[in-house]
């Protein structure tokens, strides 16, 4: 079974401080192009599939607005021959 990382950021809870964004490690988190309902430029998961589920996003978020779940995904064997 293979560990993937599922990032999931409530958009109306973050107030666009970006630091999640500066402590990522592998650049997954970047700020959005739209607002919210505050009227923020929030966080989103730009590049999920990078996610090494460190949770220093999640650590360093003020409004704990981050969540980072661990997902069991089957994995396709490959066959060689």
């Amino acid at each position: 079974m293979a560990k993937v990382n599922r990032v999931t950021i409530e958009k109306n809870r973050c107030k666009g401080c970006a630091l999640c964004v500066n402590t990522c490690p592998k650049q997954v988190l970047a700020m959005s192009k739209e607002i919210n309902d505050k009227g923020y430029f929030y966080a989103s998961a730009a590049n999920p599939q990078a996610c090494i589920g460190c949770r220093f996003c999640a650590f360093m978020c003020p409004d704990v607005a981050i969540t980072i779940e661990q997902e069991e995904t089957a994995q396709k064997e490959q066959v060689n021959g």
